[in-house]
């Protein structure tokens, strides 16, 4: 049961860093090249969107399931708190930063000028960091599974 935990919190974890880093290379690219009413329309409808059970079962379910396996894993058990903190803290900065400014562009009216110049420099350098932190939980599960496996 700890092995197929762990792999769970793997694989949760592989998604949402996959999703975190999607966005940084190619979706708010994408985004950045339209004007400002096309930017923010478009990050509002993103930002309805992704408020779904799949997303919120990875994006809940990687810290989730890393927390349980620390409990489940004698052996690789560094890696696996490293993993579990790192993916906690990918909450926690998500929580403290980007929802807020997804709410805070949501409310921001028809001014598609001051919505964007109040939600991007700081959103888009936030998922960066949501990127590595997951990145790197996510690598830490991996060296837990790979070092259990011995």
């Amino acid at each position: 049961m700890s092995t197929v935990v762990l792999v769970a919190a793997l694989v949760a974890a592989g998604l949402i860093a996959g999703l975190f880093y999607a966005y940084a290379c190619s979706v708010l690219p994408g985004l950045a090249r339209g004007d400002d009413k096309t930017f923010v329309e478009g990050m509002r409808g993103i930002n309805v969107a992704i408020v779904n059970p799949v997303f919120l079962l990875t994006f809940l379910g990687a810290p989730l399931l890393a927390g349980v396996a620390v409990f489940l894993n004698p052996g690789p058990r560094p890696w696996v708190i490293a993993g579990f903190v790192l993916l906690a803290a990918m909450v926690v900065i998500t929580g403290l930063v980007n929802v807020p400014l997804n709410n805070a562009l949501d409310s921001g009216g028809d001014d598609y000028a001051a919505a964007r110049a109040a939600f991007e420099t700081t959103w888009v350098r936030w998922n960066v960091v949501r990127a590595l932190v997951s990145t790197a939980g996510f690598g830490c599960l991996v060296a837990a599974v790979l070092t259990r496996r011995g």
